[in-house]
């Protein structure tokens, strides 16, 4: 998709805005585009914008001091970068790395932060209450992805990061290497090209260098663990409340 055809209520917490939260938003966001393996923020440091993914996926990394790292949550068009803002902390808990290049939208924190404060009123404000859902569906992933982590095979676990990745890049192809799955999954890249040859011996997909398809959507469920199931439930859900929320 190019970056012409981008448009901001692609990404769902933008597109569930009332037309006059949107309006107010609308000239502080920046359409860029994010590219394969870009952090766009570190842990702990100072955050000077929040983004909104319309094509692009990104992981949020817990990172270690040996220099190891697992991905606790991914982002696409459903949610925002720096949800930490919203709770009052304008210094994310985790690292942030584009796996799926593609465009979004950012927007200062001190634009945000107007925005919010401009547009709360006495119903908080549509933007906060999309904000804090999305958080409260962003905490269950995190948490769902810490007992995968923990109790699930490789091969479930991959399955299900697979499908999540299809499913956020609103695509069936994805262009990844091994080496950064390993990294994102705190796995050692040989386990990684393992399992991915299996799933393709399989038929659940079909993998060149850099590059991952879709081959069978119905066996790569039937692969995944409990927890593909669970969070995407949950992403349904606070969509769907979001409207809801909207149109009250």
């Amino acid at each position: 998709m190019s970056i012409h055809s981008c448009d901001p209520r692609q990404n769902k917490i933008l597109s569930a805005l009332s037309e006059s939260e949107l309006e107010h938003l609308a000239p502080h966001l920046e359409l860029i585009p994010m590219l394969h393996s870009e952090i766009l923020f570190e842990a702990h440091d100072q955050l000077k914008s929040a983004y909104f993914p319309v094509t692009a996926v990104a992981s949020l990394l817990n990172c270690l001091e040996d220099g190891s790292s697992v991905e606790v949550a991914m982002v696409g068009n459903e949610g925002m970068l720096g949800v930490s803002v919203v709770m009052g902390n304008d210094k994310p808990l985790t690292q942030a790395i584009i796996k799926t290049e593609g465009h979004g939208y950012r927007v200062s924190i001190k634009a945000l932060q107007t925005v919010l404060a401009r547009c709360g009123g006495r119903r908080a404000g549509t933007l906060s209450k999309l904000l804090l859902r999305y958080t409260q569906a962003l905490f269950l992933q995190m948490s769902q992805t810490i007992a995968c982590n923990r109790r699930h095979a490789l091969e479930q676990q991959l399955c299900t990061w697979l499908l999540s990745c299809f499913d956020r890049g609103d695509s069936n192809s994805l262009s990844i290497t091994h080496e950064l799955i390993a990294y994102i999954l705190g796995v050692r890249r040989e386990s990684v090209t393992v399992v991915a040859k299996k799933l393709q011996q399989e038929g659940m997909i079909e993998y060149s260098r850099g590059h991952i398809d879709l081959a069978n959507r119905e066996k790569l469920e039937g692969n995944a663990c409990e927890c593909y199931r669970v969070v995407k439930e949950e992403s349904t859900r606070w969509i769907i409340d979001a409207k809801t929320s909207v149109a009250a």
